[in-house]
């Protein structure tokens, strides 16, 4: 309630609260299933993570370090699992799928939909936009079946997060990272590396070395955003942009080129991992395989693009 937060981060917060108390859910039910394999770590594990999307705000940070650490014990040793499958019956789907129809994309598209709106017309962030889009979308499907109530959007949030797993939790550890790379000096280290190869003054071999090293190190990090923080400031800063380059052309384009390192790891695992995951493919490494001649493609187009609008 204090006035000084703008509405937009407790809206946020509000989001987080809602996404820990269904991490709960799929905790506590995880307990009860008789029939689970490992039902006391992966409880542990989603519980744990509901603990700090509801109460991080409020939790010292010492504590919530601590819970990560239990968390990853046993995603460590494997002990976070899927349970018994309690998702729909073939025959259902299908029936469901004929009597809906081409509606079904409709609640997909709020999501996105909202997103645009927040992000164009109003101060909040776009994140707040996806979390309403998922109300909506989650109203839109009461409508469209009496058989959708709130307790099926649990479950079926549960059996989405046993599909996916500690896999979840990659995108914000690896955003977290970026952030504590950038405080220890990580960049300061690289632009010390980088000042004994690039020559003295030449823009157009740093802008190379700039996107370059914005996809390598994309692929170690799976996160462009927290790529460029510690790329632009150990590279993109002293060797392109203090030359004469124009910051928001070049900014661009090099996260640009650090999607093209998103194309091609396993560390994108919201990308490239998740989704294999959820559509329980045969080859796990397939979407990035088919996307590696693509990311060669556009990494090639944006370095020529960054040389020439420089």
């Amino acid at each position: 309630m204090d006035p000084k937060i703008a509405i937009g981060t407790k809206l946020l917060e509000c989001l987080y609260i809602l996404m820990g108390l269904v991490a709960g859910y799929a905790g506590i039910k995880t307990l009860f299933e008789k029939e689970h394999k490992a039902k006391i770590g992966t409880a542990v594990f989603w519980c744990s993570l509901a603990v700090i999307l509801v109460f991080g705000r409020w939790l010292p940070k010492l504590w919530s370090g601590i819970l990560v650490i239990v968390m990853a014990i046993p995603a460590v040793l494997g002990q976070v699992k899927a349970g018994p499958n309690g998702g729909p019956s073939k025959e259902y789907t299908e029936a469901q799928a004929k009597k809906i129809g081409y509606k079904i994309f409709i609640p997909t598209l709020m999501m996105g939909t909202m997103a645009i709106i927040f992000a164009v017309f109003t101060k909040v962030s776009p994140l707040v936009g996806v979390g309403v889009g998922v109300i909506i979308a989650a109203i839109l499907l009461m409508i469209f079946s009496k058989n959708n109530k709130p307790k099926t959007f649990l479950d079926d949030s549960k059996r989405m997060l046993d599909i996916v797993g500690p896999l979840s939790m990659l995108p914000m550890l690896l955003a977290a990272l970026g952030a504590i790379f950038t405080t220890a000096g990580v960049g300061q280290v690289i632009a010390d590396l980088v000042s004994k190869v690039i020559p003295q003054g030449n823009m157009t071999v740093g802008i190379i070395v700039y996107a370059v090293a914005m996809a390598i190190f994309t692929m170690i990090m799976g996160n462009a955003f927290a790529a460029i923080t510690v790329i632009t400031v150990g590279i993109g800063g002293p060797f392109v942009l203090a030359l004469g380059a124009n910051p928001t052309v070049i900014g661009m384009l090099a996260l640009t080129c650090g999607y093209c390192g998103t194309l091609s790891t396993p560390m994108a695992a919201n990308f490239n991992i998740v989704p294999v995951a959820i559509l329980d493919m045969k080859g796990r490494y397939n979407v990035i395989k088919n996307q590696l001649i693509v990311a060669g493609i556009m990494l090639t187009f944006q370095i020529c693009y960054m040389l020439i609008a420089k």
